[in-house]
């Protein structure tokens, strides 16, 4: 039975309760984020802000009641300056709402927009080797294993890797970003 369509959008603080909701469940059931205790609206909206603020793309998909199913959002990989090209990205789909593609049209659209900011390259750092849809969802969406890195996270009393996987957008290495 096919879903209704799903629009996505950039995120406003009007979706940001939704997407506390959503992260929350994330952290307190799933091993994708390795956060232990869910932050709160006030701190959700503080990063929104901040990568908002910092030129970084962050969106939401809404069903056509208006209500939020997922957000994703690209932001800095690393704090030096050197990096400032490369990006790490997170996509969130709410426990009802996935394996409809919501996953995919929220990473489409990140990735168009993060070639359009100007961004040569974007890291996924997935939580748990054992994400397989996570997993999946990168490698359609063209990015390529990088690495594992082993038991880097103690959660639900045990470990967890660390997934890495990398893909280039725009023009990636063949140019210099000229600012």
């Amino acid at each position: 039975m096919p879903h209704d369509p799903v629009h996505v959008r950039l995120a406003t603080h009007s979706d940001l309760p939704a997407i506390t909701a959503i992260y929350d469940a994330a952290v307190r059931t799933g091993t994708a984020s390795f956060e232990l205790e869910p932050p709160d609206l006030a701190e959700m909206t503080r990063r929104f802000e901040g990568l908002v603020a910092g030129g970084y793309p962050y969106f939401t998909a809404l069903d056509a009641d208006g209500t939020v199913l997922g957000y994703a959002y690209a932001g800095a990989f690393r704090p030096r300056v050197a990096y400032r090209w490369t990006v790490e990205n997170s996509v969130y789909v709410s426990e009802h709402a996935q394996k409809r593609g919501i996953g995919r049209a929220l990473m489409n659209m990140l990735i168009a927009e993060s070639e359009a900011r100007g961004f040569r390259q974007m890291v996924a750092v997935i939580g748990d080797s054992a994400n397989s849809g996570s997993i999946a969802l990168h490698r359609a969406c063209g990015f390529e294993d990088i690495g594992v890195l082993k038991n880097t996270g103690l959660k639900f009393g045990r470990w967890l890797d660390t997934v890495l996987m990398q893909r280039s957008l725009g023009d990636a290495e063949s140019s210099v970003p000229s600012a």
